[in-house]
């Protein structure tokens, strides 16, 4: 239940602070003082489409805070979400909504005073917020919203549906594309098989490339490697006529006679002599290990230029780096797989008739809960057009079945009505005038209220949805809304007296200028009233504040019920 709605620098309103209980409550003014600005502001805070032209003219950014009672059903999404702490205590908390626009159009959301997206405004909006347009009566006449408005009240999800039809259109469309392209399939499974049987023969192993050119390197120059390493053996090797390493030991011992007169000089350079001999030995057993296993291997060396030639050639031919012949092979594999998949008409047929099945399932389970939920809600629909002026008329939701299966069902949903008693029920648009159709859409809107419902949204807002009704039919209207108040909180935005007169709270909205010239200023200011002052708005909306228009407001006003709480006599704009 909405609680507070705060607005700041919205529009033409530069401050505005309204509180809100249980019942009916309704705003009313004279046409342009800004009552639909309040249910456009609360639908930012609640997720809607905002720009730069919401920003009151010379400020810095708008801002809306909502606050609610926090519905049980969105307290595990809070918690999910990190909106709202695990402690089911924090589920009694409100919930604070907010908004802020700048003069760019930037725009940031906040709930319960943390950082949120807009999409997740909107998530929380679905369990708080009904709103029914004053456009409402142009949904009935298409077929989508109406078809959505019977699935809500049957409870029918489209989503799983939609999804299964989904999944039998492409494997229609595979099976389709596999008949239609057989002969060319077929053709490059025949390419791709006879290639993968072409690298198949070399086996090119992961990682292999590399380590067979090294390993045929050193094959290649073997009688090489072994002159160079006997040469440089010989040369480290201890000889007749002395070589490095008696140099070395020479070396050594002359700083061994003369290190003790200077210690601290010569001992590191006789250590660096001494890791440099120690080095020179350890070279010189691995040149002797190594000439000791080295020896040519022509067998060896002959195998390793066959191999290497097939790489090379078959790189050349499908013009891929040698290296990646390995990879080339597997991606032709997972090809000629799925080429294989694409071919099985076999399995695509069977895929495709039990996605069909699949679908007709669920089609036709959502259609016995339309053919079940249509006469409960034709007989309610019915029920409420005898207070809205169309006594003797009724209304009918009829499913024909459809020549063809479309995304959501077998049958499609036709709201019919009859304008008299007697008369059968026709197409709705063929049939219904402008009047009718609002007079329609707002008995629509009270039957189907997801309150009335069962469901959780506990806040209903009409926008101007009663216009193009008068007479008797605005005081059934207003009772309406009365009744509807007495299960769910209402707000209604209206420019009936009969339905004004209805509600538990009143406020007025009006224009007020500040300043004068070039510097006069248009502000919207917001009114609780009540006494006199309610009977003098209620005499305005009868068309004046004549002597009879007062009398006649007070004797509407005598007509409705008492109050469900006070009001609040400070809860105005600024």
């Amino acid at each position: 239940m909405l609680r507070r709605l705060a607005l700041r620098d919205v529009v033409i309103v530069s401050e505005l602070e309204l509180e809100f209980g249980d019942g009916f409550h309704v705003l009313t003014g004279e046409t342009g003082a800004g009552k639909s600005i309040l249910i456009d502001a609360l639908q930012l805070a609640l997720g809607g489409r905002g720009d730069a032209a919401v920003v009151r003219e010379g400020a810095a950014r708008a801002e809306v805070a909502a606050e609610f009672d926090t519905p049980a059903s969105l307290h595990g999404w809070l918690v999910e979400a990190g909106f709202a702490e695990i402690d089911s205590a924090s589920a009694a908390e409100p919930l604070l909504l907010r908004r802020s626009i700048d003069a760019q159009g930037r725009s940031r959301a906040w709930i319960n005073g943390r950082a949120a997206t807009v999409a997740q405004l909107r998530d929380a909006a679905e369990s708080l917020v009904e709103i029914h347009g004053q456009h409402a009566w142009q949904s009935l006449t298409r077929p989508a919203a109406v078809r959505a408005l019977l699935d809500a009240q049957a409870g029918v999800e489209p989503a799983p549906l939609l999804a299964a039809w989904q999944r039998w259109q492409a494997a229609q469309a595979a099976l389709a594309q596999a008949r239609q392209q057989q002969a060319t399939l077929s053709q490059e499974q025949e390419r791709l098989a006879w290639q993968i049987g072409e690298l198949d023969k070399l086996r090119p192993g992961d990682g292999e490339w590399e380590p067979l050119n090294a390993e045929h390197q050193r094959l290649a120059h073997a009688q090489s490697l072994i002159d160079g390493v006997r040469a440089a053996l010989e040369l480290l090797a201890e000889g007749e006529d002395g070589t490095s390493r008696s140099r070395l030991l020479q070396a050594l011992n002359s700083l061994a006679e003369v290190q003790r007169h200077d210690e601290a000089t010569l001992a590191p350079m006789a250590e660096t002599l001494r890791s440099a001999q120690a080095l020179i030995d350890d070279v010189a057993h691995g040149l002797a290990a190594y000439l000791a296993r080295a020896e040519p291997d022509p067998a060896r060396l002959a195998q390793l230029d066959e191999r290497l030639a097939q790489w090379v050639a078959l790189a050349r031919r499908y013009r891929r780096p040698a290296g990646e012949l390995h990879g080339l092979l597997a991606e032709w594999k997972l090809a000629l797989a799925q080429l294989n998949a694409a071919t099985d008409l076999a399995a695509l047929e069977q895929a495709c008739a039990e996605s069909e099945t699949a679908w007709r399932t669920l089609a036709r389970q959502a259609g016995a809960a339309r053919a079940q939920a249509a006469p409960r809600l034709a007989r309610q629909i019915t029920a409420a057009m005898q207070k809205l002026g169309m006594a003797g008329g009724s209304f009918d939701i009829a499913l024909p079945a459809l020549t063809q299966p479309q995304a959501l069902g077998l049958e499609a949903v036709e709201f019919r009505v009859a304008g008299h008693a007697g008369t059968t029920p026709r197409p709705l648009a063929k049939v219904a005038s402008g009047g009718e159709l609002s007079r329609l859409a707002l008995a629509i809107a009270v039957t189907t209220s997801r309150r009335v419902a069962g469901e959780a949204a506990a806040t209903l807002i009409f926008d101007e949805i009663d216009a193009g009704v008068g007479g008797t039919v605005a005081d059934s209207v207003g009772r309406l809304m009365k009744q509807l108040g007495r299960e769910a909180q209402v707000l209604a935005v209206t420019h009936l007296a009969q339905v004004a007169a209805c509600a538990d709270r009143h406020f007025v909205v009006a224009k007020a200028s500040r300043g004068s010239g070039a510097k006069a200023q248009t502000t919207s200011q917001v009114l609780a009233v009540d006494g006199e002052a309610r009977v003098a708005e209620v005499a305005r909306m009868l068309g004046g504040g004549t002597l009879s228009g007062t009398a006649h407001a007070q004797a509407l006003l005598g007509q409705g019920l008492p109050p469900a709480g006070p009001v609040n006599p400070d809860t105005r704009a600024r």
